[in-house]
């Protein structure tokens, strides 16, 4: 009776223990400083989802659209991997994309798994059509009180062309003086987008690693391998600081090992 008990409790330690790692979404929040933030921005706050892969999170998303909410956000970037190609259902992903849109301006670039489902004029026109403001290798610009920053957007390396070529399509009229993000599903890239003089990059894709080791972090990520370099939080190069969100959800690994969902804010600041 004493092992069958002692069985009964350790299935269900694993099984909450497996939940709670796959279900109990964290806020991170970060700050970003910087004298080519303008006055207009200060506190600025950007909330940044990532690889939802379709998961769910509570009754039409209600737990994510609730945490998205609260980080009182003035824009919304999307990193990629909205939906999952091995189990493509963009309408159960578009159910919290369109509450997002109410709260605040989405901007959304594509990543690996949109190219791979081989729906992308689909998935652009659906978040088109409720108010995303997508960035297939563009820039664009958010502005206050007369002042701007910039916002750029590459598609994922998968659809064929180099990081590179991207960056260089989407940047014609950019200005040096003027703030610029980029939002990059990959961030095996960094130091390409360092060579570009980025200010500021936000990516996803690494899951976190997956399974976060304590004390040590990622055991592998796609792009990089074992024990990845960048898979959550910032990493910083000469003036180009990268955030990397754990993201959400999970893809062909079905469960994430002490790596909570995450959602990331970073607050603009001006020096």
């Amino acid at each position: 009776m004493k092992k069958l008990l002692t069985l009964v409790f350790l299935i269900v330690g694993v099984y909450l223990f497996l939940y709670i790692n796959n279900h109990w979404i964290v806020t991170t929040e970060h700050v970003f400083e910087s004298e080519k933030v303008p006055e207009s921005f200060d506190g600025f706050r950007i909330t940044q989802v990532s690889d939802l892969h379709d998961a769910v999170f509570g009754d039409d998303q209600g737990q994510l659209i609730a945490k998205v909410q609260a980080t009182n956000p003035d824009a919304i970037f999307i990193t990629g991997d909205i939906i999952d190609s091995n189990r493509y259902d963009l309408e159960q992903s578009l159910t919290a994309v369109r509450e997002f849109v109410r709260i605040a301006d989405v901007y959304y670039v594509i990543g690996n798994h949109e190219v791979a489902s081989n729906q992308i004029n689909e998935i652009y026109d659906a978040m088109k059509q409720i108010g995303v403001k997508i960035l297939p290798n563009i820039t664009t610009t958010i502005k206050r009180n007369g002042e701007t920053i910039m916002i750029t957007g590459i598609e994922d390396p998968l659809n064929g062309h180099e990081t590179q070529w991207m960056l260089d399509v989407a940047r014609l009229n950019t200005s040096n003086n003027t703030l610029q993000i980029l939002l990059a599903h990959r961030p095996e890239f960094f130091k390409t987008y360092v060579a570009n003089e980025l200010d500021l990059v936000f990516s996803g894709h690494a899951h976190g690693g997956q399974v976060r080791i304590p004390f040590v972090g990622g055991l592998v990520a796609p792009g990089q391998g074992l024990l990845p370099t960048y898979t959550a939080g910032s990493y910083n190069e000469n003036a180009t600081t990268l955030f990397v969100s754990r993201g959400l959800g999970n893809s062909t690994v079905p469960f994430r090992i002490f790596n909570l969902p995450e959602i990331v804010v970073v607050e603009l600041r001006s020096k």
